[in-house]
């Protein structure tokens, strides 16, 4: 492996700075400062700043002509409290890097150090940092920011740490590796009345405990079924935080998926269809709108044996996993340019689960991660 002892050392003190000073999506600007000056001595060949945001790509260019192969993490945290007494946890009240993507860029930088002691012989890497993650609007605003046709892929790969799995076990498969979903924001307005007399008013409250489980009931069967649905209530309010009042109005957000992209629209349809009725129903007036929308993950063939050899050659054991999943990942817009792939990599059976407030990302899977990056890069561009 390229990466010595002391590169280990300092890679493992980044990704804990990293951790310390969390910033959720649209807010990673001193995240993506940070991983700049830590990329500065490599010398990459050029770097696009303020990419999509707060986006970062660094560059390596090859001697030869050849393709561009794009490697990519995530630069953003969660709005969730840590709970650890790590001495690295987070300093940021209510922001954690509890999904690990302080150290999916530990593994790129890692990567970074890498070509920067041996460039690519044909072609260029592209080692993008991306933000906004976890909202779904980090990769289409990468994508539609012009200075991406400078850095267009030819193949696109990335992974994600997967608590349950063996520690540097990975999971790879082609096809649907992560569902498409997206977020229902749905409002019920009616009219408020003194909590003496709520007769006088008209209440959400009714549509409301109708509306929460018969969305849920949306949901069918599990992965990798293709017609796979599923609706989970996140979130819930009616009213005003106040004892004299009936209330007037209420709010209820569910999440949406479906294994692929061309079943969401029939179950869009569906919840839409539920709460026409049932606000029309109870006399109420409504709206929805819909936020943090996911295209679902498709692993494209070629690009999963790319992946399959570099495992191979590294000695790191593999199989199907439990995939597809459930959860959602934004990565599978890159599939629109060029072929992608995405592997789920092992963070320990008994590891506390992804947005858990315990969670903290297992620092011997840089040396993996990167490993398995690097032999892509080598069998691809030399």
């Amino acid at each position: 492996m390229f990466l010595t002892n002391q590169d280990m050392v300092d890679l493992i003190d980044f990704r804990h700075d990293l951790h310390r000073h969390p910033e959720i999506s649209g807010e990673e600007q001193q995240t993506a400062a940070r991983v700049h000056a830590f990329l500065q001595p490599m010398q990459p060949d050029s770097v696009l700043s303020d990419l999509g945001g707060h986006g970062l790509a660094a560059v390596f260019e090859g001697a030869e002509p050849g393709p561009t192969l794009l490697i990519r993490s995530e630069l953003d945290a969660l709005p969730i409290e840590e709970k650890t007494e790590i001495a690295h946890r987070s300093t940021v009240p209510g922001k954690g890097h509890l999904c690990g993507h302080d150290g999916h860029t530990a593994i790129l930088t890692a990567v970074g150090l890498g070509l920067s002691r041996q460039r690519p012989k044909r072609g260029r890497v592209v080692l993008m940092f991306q933000p906004a993650e976890e909202d779904g609007s980090g990769a289409a605003a990468v994508i539609a920011d012009p200075r991406f046709g400078q850095i267009t892929p030819d193949l696109s790969i990335s992974l994600h740490n997967m608590p349950g799995l063996p520690l540097g076990h990975v999971a790879l498969t082609e096809g649907p590796v992560n569902c498409a979903s997206r977020g229902v924001k749905i409002m019920l307005t009616g009219k408020t009345a003194h909590a003496s007399s709520p007769e006088h008013g008209l209440s959400p409250m009714r549509a409301m405990a109708e509306l929460m489980p018969a969305l849920t009931a949306l949901g069918h069967g599990a992965p990798p079924a293709a017609d796979f649905t599923m609706a989970t209530v996140t979130h819930a309010a009616l009213g005003e935080a106040a004892f004299g009042i009936a209330p007037a109005d209420g709010e209820i957000w569910v999440t949406l998926r479906t294994l692929t992209d061309d079943r969401m629209a029939e179950l869009c349809h569906r919840a839409e269809t539920l709460v026409r009725g049932t606000a029309e129903s109870h006399g109420l007036a409504f709206a929805w709108t819909y936020h943090d929308i996911f295209l679902h993950c498709e692993n494209a063939p070629e690009a999963v044996e790319h992946l399959r050899r570099a495992l191979d050659a590294e000695g790191i054991s593999y199989d199907k996993g439990n995939l597809p999943m459930r959860a959602s990942e934004d990565f599978g817009r890159f599939r629109s340019f060029a072929p992608a792939a995405m592997f789920f990599l092992g963070a320990g059976e008994r590891h506390p689960n992804l947005h858990n407030p315990d969670y903290d990302f297992p620092d011997a899977l840089i040396d993996i991660g990167a490993r398995v990056f690097t032999r892509v890069v080598r069998d691809i561009l030399g």
